[in-house]
């Protein structure tokens, strides 16, 4: 039974006001996919990657990223669907013989196998966790007209992360129960669709606060300094 990550890398540059899809925007000197399938390609405990793209992409991907830095732990590379949760149960599909999966967006270059070690630690025995880290900032509800309703424990809330793993077969019996258009509810990630459809915990785990979305140019920007940063603690630690 292997351990595998399903990487999503359907995203657009709409958000970021540019022609190039978000997943090959340079950072430092390689497309923001590259760090990501970089991570899980370097890691022990990944034996298995099933890339997921757009179906019009497939091509680049396989001959742009895949093929020119040699990862050679992409099995598949999969058509996406119409939303994210079309696209994993797309990547789930792809899967033979999996006993853990982790999903990740591929437009969070700065996992690292610290990060994926955690994971790894917690997960034969929950079943279920993500990445995330505890909010700075201090949340407020609001009520229908725009007004606090009241401010929530900052102590309690979290900013949640991928990757998140679980189960196969846990996570796997979820999304065919969504296809089944059994949940009412609006699902926004694969921690959330545990929620509702195995009522089990989802473990959180800490991810990094350096583990940012590519979305805005800003987010662009960010990640160039971390990146920077990252590459001089690297040379100073040869």
């Amino acid at each position: 039974m292997k351990n595998a990550a399903i990487v999503l890398a359907g995203g657009s540059g709409r958000r970021m006001h540019s022609n190039v899809k978000k997943q090959y925007l340079i950072i430092g000197d390689k497309p923001v996919l590259y760090y990501s399938l970089e991570a899980f390609q370097s890691s022990s405990l990944i034996d298995e990657i099933i890339l997921v793209c757009s179906r019009e992409d497939i091509e680049q991907c396989r001959e742009e990223i895949v093929v020119r830095y040699g990862f050679t732990k992409v099995k598949k590379i999969v058509a996406g669907g119409k939303e994210r949760h079309d696209s994993v149960f797309e990547g789930l599909k792809a899967l033979e013989d999996c006993a853990y999966v982790m999903i990740h967006d591929g437009a969070r270059p700065f996992i690292d196998e610290e990060m994926l070690e955690r994971i790894w630690s917690q997960l034969p025995s929950v079943r279920a966790c993500t990445v995330g880290m505890p909010v700075k900032d201090t949340i407020k509800l609001s009520d229908t007209l725009g007004f606090v309703e009241k401010t929530l424990p900052r102590e309690r809330l979290w900013n949640i992360q991928t990757p998140q793993a679980f189960a196969y077969d846990l996570i796997r019996r979820a999304h065919e129960l969504r296809a089944e258009g059994l949940l009412e509810a609006q699902i926004t990630d694969d921690a959330m669709l545990i929620e509702y459809t195995e009522q089990i915990p989802v473990k959180l785990i800490e991810g990094s606060y350096e583990n940012i979305k590519i979305t805005t140019p800003e987010d662009l920007l960010y990640a160039e300094l971390i990146w920077r940063q990252r590459r001089e603690k690297t040379v100073k630690s040869r």
